[in-house]
């Protein structure tokens, strides 16, 4: 039985082993495929981007109001974004804000999200969710 149980214990070992190997082969291999289109996170994991002009209109809509300093049609439009998920670059408390998308059909505030990063009125980088914080895209030019 003892013997047993360390079989099972190296044998979830060597899963566990395995599945690191895999997927850091799996990104490697990646690597030159992502090319320019994709930046990087924190941890070293690919971000994709969007182009401002491919944002949906009301996307569109919300990172002009961004840029110009408002107005902004959602009371929490504007509040600090703790990055609690940590999926965005990792920088200090305050550095980032989050503004809404407005989602037709919705009757609350939906999922869509710009979040940006550094000053609230001149922002250095942002980013769009449309899954409430579950993956983010750069936005670029």
């Amino acid at each position: 039985m003892l013997i047993d149980a360390i079989a099972a214990t190296e044998r979830t070992k060597a899963v566990r082993m395995f599945t690191l190997v895999y997927v850091a082969l799996f990104w490697a291999a990646m690597a030159p495929l992502v090319g320019a289109s994709e930046a990087k996170l924190a941890f070293g994991a690919p971000l994709q981007t969007i182009s401002q002009h491919a944002l949906p209109a009301h996307g569109m809509e919300t990172y002009r109001n961004i840029q110009q300093g408002g107005p902004f049609p959602f009371e929490k439009d504007g509040a600090i974004f703790g990055n609690r998920e940590r999926i965005l670059p990792l920088q200090k408390r305050g550095y980032y804000r989050e503004y809404t998308v407005k989602t037709p059909g919705s009757r609350n505030r939906g999922a869509k999200r710009i979040v940006c990063g550094g000053p609230a009125t001149a922002p250095e980088t942002c980013y769009y969710t449309t899954n409430h914080y579950a993956s983010f895209r750069m936005i670029v030019p």
